[in-house]
């Protein structure tokens, strides 16, 4: 009996790094499970040369990543969606298109490395805090038993998961 596979989406606003760092990081985990898709509410047309950067760094697979809009997985034809998860803050509250088939859907707010400031370092470094909260956050993912979880309690697993590794801001 064959698997079932998961298909994923992952939105931000502009589609150039978390949404694409968690596109090939799943792709990678998932290890045939799951299969990623990212997309954007405003894309910015071009993958952040930072992410590919560290994408590259951490030999996984950088060819075909593109940065494009999610009324693309909206179409007629599109691949219909398990699961649908915001990775940023401002697409969280933005409305999104009608996924059909109802995936499940979370909120796993990470923090824009591309909008950090300062030195190349720096940027780095919020590059590398970013993709790492994906991936505890996808470790935890592709171990859940999908198979034996009911659709509440999966839900606040995935709900669950979206705070992890979250750090609340100071007041």
């Amino acid at each position: 009996m064959t698997e079932k596979t998961f298909n994923v989406l992952f939105l931000c606003t502009g589609n150039s790094a978390r949404s694409i760092m968690a596109e090939v990081l799943l792709n990678t985990m998932g290890a045939g499970r799951f299969k990623a898709y990212s997309a954007g509410s405003h894309p910015r047309g071009q993958v952040h040369a930072l992410a590919l950067e560290l994408i590259g760094k951490n030999r996984l697979p950088t060819q075909g990543l593109r940065s494009k809009d999610w009324n693309e997985f909206a179409q007629p034809g599109a691949p219909r969606m398990d699961f649908v998860f915001t990775v940023c803050d401002d697409a969280a509250g933005e409305v999104c298109p009608v996924w059909p088939g109802q995936p499940m859907t979370a909120h796993w707010g990470i923090p824009d490395p591309a909008a950090v400031e300062g030195s190349d370092e720096h940027k780095r470094r919020a590059f590398f805090t970013a993709y790492q909260q994906l991936s505890n956050r996808l470790t935890i993912f592709v171990n859940l038993p999908l198979a034996r979880l009911d659709r509440l309690a999966l839900q606040r697993r995935l709900d669950e998961i979206g705070r992890v590794g979250r750090t609340e801001p100071v007041a």
